[in-house]
């Protein structure tokens, strides 16, 4: 089973471009990370700019809107991800919970929605799914 971890910082969605995390907590993080990877469960990870950095794009009316950030509304953001394959939702828990996070942080679970999950219906309709993330390569850092 696949689990997004989601970070969700609190105080983030204030914070000013180019705002950088402390050295300190970054080193924590970085074991902690060490960690999922030494298990083999480790998929893939991010830590995202600030939403003051971000754009949003909505669809009232069918048409695309570009809003810039920072967001008024926002009061739970994203501050980065992990990306873990484990065995069971139960685990997901336990790996979220080791997590250095500050009294501040939240991390929300979610489990990826699989192919296997959909219903006949929904696996007609996303017919070649499974092939366009088979030919997706990794992420390429710029």
């Amino acid at each position: 089973m696949r689990f997004m971890m989601l970070m969700m910082p609190k105080g983030y969605e204030n914070a000013k471009p180019g705002t950088m995390p402390d050295p300190k907590a970054v080193a924590a993080m970085m074991k902690y990370n060490e960690s999922l990877q030494k298990a083999g469960v480790l998929l893939a990870l991010d830590g995202l700019h600030p939403p003051s950095m971000g754009v949003r794009v909505s669809f009232a009316g069918g048409k695309p809107k570009v809003t810039d950030g920072p967001f008024a509304e926002a009061k739970e953001i994203i501050g980065g991800y992990w990306m873990i394959q484990v065995k069971s939702k139960e685990e997901a828990v336990e790996w979220a919970s080791r997590c250095p996070a500050s009294d501040n942080d939240v991390i929300e679970l979610r489990q990826v929605m699989e192919f296997a999950d959909f219903t006949p219906d929904v696996k007609e309709a996303a017919a070649g799914f499974s092939e366009m993330q088979s030919k997706i390569g990794p992420v390429r850092k710029a």
